[in-house]
């Protein structure tokens, strides 16, 4: 873990300008209601062809019209900070994966859809980068899914149940 944060989360997913950023300002907000204030929640992606742009404008329209400000986003790639956070949520399968071959701990990686309970073996939230606004509504709901059960999570690690 890094920096006076209780509890580091990073999402990862391919360019840190979609799906990924929609998680970590979603996620972010719940953890906050929660009262779980002092956790470090951040995003970041595989490929550098984004760094240092804000998310996609589909992606914060959608987070805007549902109550979540995106608007200081800027996209990184994975770099330390990410393969050390005490939680990596991969947003597909193929984020896992490249995650372990980069030196990210197996243990401490979990799939995004893997925190909702009624995700089934869907586990990869589909890129909505190529598609309309429909894509990045379903990749929204997808998080909102799962949000709980991250917040849970942190829950239970940090010892506040």
């Amino acid at each position: 873990m890094t920096g006076p944060y209780d509890f580091t989360i990073d999402f990862v997913c391919t360019g840190n300008i979609c799906r990924s950023p929609m998680a970590e300002y979603i996620v972010r907000h719940r953890l906050e209601e929660a009262g779980l204030n002092n956790v470090r929640v951040a995003s970041s992606g595989i490929g550098d062809w984004h760094v240092g742009h804000p998310a996609d404008d589909r992606a914060l329209t959608e987070l805007s019209d549902h109550g979540y400000d995106g608007s200081a986003h800027r996209a990184r790639q994975v770099d330390p900070d990410t393969l050390g956070a005490d939680l990596i949520v991969a947003l597909a399968t193929n984020h896992r994966s490249e995650l372990i071959a980069r030196g990210a701990d197996p243990a401490k990686i979990r799939l995004l859809r893997d925190f909702d309970p009624v995700a089934g073996e869907d586990v990869s939230v589909a890129d909505p980068y190529y598609g309309g606004a429909e894509g990045f509504s379903t990749t929204r709901q997808e998080i909102e899914a799962a949000a709980e059960g991250i917040v849970d999570y942190v829950r239970e690690q940090l010892g506040k149940n």
